[in-house]
């Protein structure tokens, strides 16, 4: 959502209780900290908000009237991995008699303690907010000013009037013990309260809580995702960057451009590996002016600490745009050469040690991904996950120069960058979308496949 963002105005609310749940995956906005990435406000004016943002620790603020602080909890907590989504609820309740009950944040179902705060006001006692009270609510959106985020969104609830714990909105799971979302919690929404599930692709701004607003106004373009709490899809790993003349990520940490220096190649590797099973994405570029490579690695981070192409080692296998292919800084002929035009195709299969590459859905040197142990037209003959460096394999993409290159990847979220993918074909188990249908057995990288199929 980056420079994008949702409004609309509250009317005759409750000033003193209110909640926000909201489900978060973060991008690089609000990971570096370089800005403030802001996700939701209500303002009346520029010196009158309530707010919460992350850059990357999350505070939770207010700014009344003239500078006036009437709340603020900033936490200590560092919310910084980008490949997990993140479960906030903030709640204001100034009718509350415990002061430090008053204001509360809940991170991933755990209360946010005063230990773990480095800034602690708490609001006077039955305080009213006029931001709640009349405001403009906005998310996505720091203060009046543009601090927005790159975040994506699902299952936003606000309740208006009324204050809710983490445990309205998720549970921790018998088995795992890893918290997890309650796609329909029984929460009374007030005069002002609203439920943004991102669900429906075709209209991102639907209240599907009681009052059914009609009202909201998207500011900038929303880009729709299959990614969600209950299923994490990959994306390319922010985090996982060179020392120097870094990689800059966008549109949900799916579009990477290698910067244009002198022996700089590293582009980017998925935020889930893979250690078996059969997996497949697309890669497209839109400036190939660094020679472009797409393939897998199995040492990611310490090719990104060193600037490394993806086929620097003999754990790493890449399809080049000239046509050739790559291991270990050994280049042969392979297959066709490819632009900006072509959505190149990428499948592994680790159950047999084979990776094949496709250039517009026609696998090169006559390859069958559905061959096994044949291996039929394989680009490589790959190591065992568990052989590489770092115990599995990502997907990655570089450069073969010192020029930039820019790489838009579809790990099954149906784009490429902003543009929607034209077919949409999912996987066999009906999952994501793709510009060309996965060859029968590959899957999506993703949680819920992840779980199938022993990625």
């Amino acid at each position: 959502m980056a420079s994008s963002y949702l409004h609309r105005t509250n009317s005759s609310g409750s000033g003193t209780t209110a909640t926000i749940s909201m489900w978060v995956k973060q991008n690089t906005s609000t990971l570096t900290g370089a800005a403030d990435g802001g996700l939701f406000t209500f303002y009346t004016a520029s010196t009158d908000y309530i707010t919460a943002y992350s850059n990357p620790t999350v505070k939770f603020r207010t700014n009344i009237g003239s500078g006036t602080t009437q709340g603020d909890k900033a936490t200590l907590i560092n919310n910084s991995d980008p490949a997990a989504w993140y479960h906030y609820v903030f709640v204001i309740d100034t009718t509350n008699g415990t002061p430090g009950d008053r204001m509360r944040i809940w991170i991933n179902g755990v209360r946010v303690t005063d230990a773990q705060l480095n800034t602690d006001i708490d609001p006077s006692s039955s305080y009213s907010f006029t931001p709640l009270v009349s405001g403009i609510f906005q998310l996505n959106k720091y203060g009046t000013t543009t601090a927005y985020s790159n975040n994506e969104y699902s299952h936003v609830h606000y309740t208006d009037g009324y204050a809710y714990d983490a445990s309205t909105f998720g549970s921790f799971d018998s088995t795992s013990g890893i918290w997890k979302i309650k796609t329909g919690p029984s929460v009374t929404y007030g005069t002002n309260g609203f439920f943004l599930k991102f669900e429906d692709r075709t209209n991102l701004d639907l209240d599907s809580g009681t009052n059914t607003f009609t009202d909201f106004t998207t500011v900038g373009t929303l880009t729709a995702t299959y990614d969600n709490p209950s299923n994490n899809f990959a994306t390319l790993n922010p985090l996982n960057q060179p020392t120097s003349t870094k990689v800059v990520f966008s549109n949900g940490n799916n579009t990477a451009v290698s910067q244009s220096a002198s022996g700089k190649y590293f582009g980017g590797t998925s935020t889930l590996g893979m250690v078996g099973g059969k997996w497949y994405c697309e890669f497209k570029s839109s400036n190939l002016g660094g020679d472009g490579m797409v393939g897998i690695n199995g040492m990611p981070g310490e090719q990104a600490r060193q600037n490394q192409q993806v086929a620097y080692t003999t754990s790493g296998f890449a399809y080049l745009n000239s046509g050739e292919k790559k291991t270990d800084l050994t280049t042969t002929s392979y297959g066709n050469s490819y632009d900006t035009s072509n959505v190149i195709g990428i499948a592994v299969d680790l159950d047999n040690l084979k990776i094949y590459f496709a250039k517009d859905n026609t696998w090169q040197d006559s390859g069958d991904p559905t061959s096994g142990a044949t291996g039929t037209g394989a680009a490589f003959t790959i190591l065992a996950a568990s052989a590489t460096p770092y115990g599995h394999y990502a997907f990655s993409c570089a450069d073969n120069s010192s020029g930039a290159t820019t790489w838009d990847v579809n790990f099954g979220n149906g784009y490429f960058g902003t543009t929607a993918v034209t077919s949409a074909e999912a996987d066999g188990d009906g999952i994501g979308a793709f510009e060309f249908a996965p060859p029968t057995g590959y899957y999506a990288l993703c949680t819920k496949n992840i779980k199938a199929y022993g990625g």
